[in-house]
């Protein structure tokens, strides 16, 4: 392991990153409204969202846990149907206050909050009666929510993101994050709910900036994509990929612009992504203090597997190959610590805002038998990474504001999945047995508390 000789700064933020329907539970109490989640069932390999990890009730236990660790961050979510039932209407005071309390009890651990105001979970009543973010109904209720949110918090949370990966509003999951629930899944649909969505930042950007002194950066989900092979298509189709789902929204987020080649595009197919005249005044006002991404894995793509018409926001989801070089999780992702460095530089080279990696992780299945449990591998790929990152900073000369791991205390996935777990902090619960959910940390929480001790000075095993 190389011996850093470089020194990150005081400030450099050390933390966790989660979402409210992955942690919170408590779906029906307190005044909370439905979400799309809330009405999702449990299948053969995942939970329902009901109990999650109950942070509702627990999280000043797993906040002692973080600041035991030494973390000085956590990027929480707010519910957008816990504090604004119906997503319209009435907000819900209760449901305000809990977010209060969550801050409050934070701040006394000396852990700085960061608020995402949307991480997929849709009030179901705006899905159901605007089909969610294809409205612009439901752009502008957006908006309003969150900058209440801002009024609320602000004098405390500094730290902002709307969107969660808001990339992937430009790609086929939109229709599955966008409370999109009828219709055709049309090109026409794709573009317009990925519009809409930077719509609903670019109002909620513009407002924190206009009043305010808190900082909001756009947020992607950035893999590193590769070409397959040297053919020039291949290569065609990796720089298109980069352009269509990331240069596409960091030209806006830093520009107040689209890229010259997807509107290009949008033009020469006939594509109606509901751009009106308006909206330029909008979007012309957007920037970023900060550029927000998670990453855990990098792609490579083959032209040959794409059929001829694909446009290239679907690229990846019909050419995938896998990259030999690399090695690959149990569930498929491809491990990258080099593509990890390679986004942070060639994105600071270009657009020159500070770059803040704000989810990165490794999910596994494990098992608790009442022993520790020695996840040497989710060391080895925090480690990998963390060095990616001080040769970006040391090597490269890249502001990095912090580093913040995803589901550091386990949380179901994505999908829902219990069994695939990203924590230093094992959480006693399956896909259908509640269990004690006791937290347990495993030994990857005593390396990483050493490794934040030393401000990722040292980053070797534990003696």
């Amino acid at each position: 392991m190389k011996k850093m000789t470089n020194k990150l700064p005081d400030n450099f933020f050390w933390g966790n990153s989660t979402s409210s329907m992955q942690t919170e539970g408590a779906w029906n109490v307190g005044g909370k409204g439905k979400s799309v989640y809330d009405v999702r069932p449990a299948t053969e390999n995942s939970s329902d969202w009901h109990d999650a990890i109950d942070e509702y009730h627990r999280y000043n236990e797993d906040f002692d846990l973080m600041a035991k660790q030494g973390m000085n961050c956590y990027r929480f979510q707010i519910s957008w149907s816990r504090v604004n039932p119906t997503g319209d209407g009435d907000f819900n005071e209760e449901g305000i206050e809990f977010y209060n309390k969550l801050i409050d009890a934070l701040l006394a651990k000396n852990i700085t909050p960061m608020i995402c105001l949307y991480h997929f979970d849709m009030p179901l009543n705006l899905a159901e009666k605007y089909n969610g973010f294809l409205s612009r109904h439901v752009v502008d209720a957006f908006v309003r929510y969150s900058t209440e949110m801002v009024k609320r918090f602000g004098d405390r949370v500094k730290y902002w993101i709307t969107f969660n990966e808001q990339n992937l509003y430009s790609m086929g999951e939109a229709f599955r994050i966008a409370g999109y629930l009828k219709g055709d899944e049309t090109d026409d649909e794709l573009y317009q709910i990925s519009h809409h969505v930077m719509l609903a930042h670019a109002g909620v950007a513009n407002y924190i900036h206009e009043n305010t002194d808190c900082q909001i950066g756009g947020m992607l989900a950035y893999s590193e994509v590769y070409p397959a092979s040297p053919n020039p298509k291949d290569i065609l189709y990796a720089r298109q990929i980069n352009e269509f789902l990331n240069r596409n929204l960091l030209d806006v987020f830093v520009y107040g612009r689209y890229s010259n080649e997807v509107l290009t595009f949008v033009k020469n197919h006939h594509i109606d992504m509901d751009y009106q005249p308006d909206d330029d005044k909008v979007l012309i006002k957007v920037t970023s203090d900060f550029i927000a991404f998670s990453y855990y894995r990098s792609d490579t793509i083959s032209s040959e597997m794409v059929p001829e018409g694909t446009i290239p926001n679907y690229y990846l989801d019909k050419g995938v190959k896998k990259n030999p070089f690399l090695e690959t999780s149990e569930f498929g992702w491809q491990i990258d610590p080099l593509g990890f460095r390679d986004i942070l530089t060639k994105v600071y080279n270009e657009y020159g805002v500070p770059m803040f990696p704000i989810e990165n992780g490794i999910g596994v299945r494990e098992e608790f038998d009442g022993s520790e449990i020695e996840d040497d591998y989710r060391i080895k790929y925090h480690r990998d990474h963390i060095q990616a990152m001080e040769d970006a900073i040391f090597e490269d000369g890249v502001e990095v504001l912090g580093y913040l791991g995803w589901g550091l205390i386990d949380i179901p996935s994505s999908s829902g999945n219990m069994d695939k777990r990203y924590g230093t902090v094992y959480v006693n619960r399956t896909n259908h047995d509640l269990k004690d959910m006791k937290r347990v940390p495993k030994k990857s929480y005593w390396w990483l508390k050493h490794v934040i001790e030393t401000n990722g000075g040292d980053l070797s095993d534990l003696k």
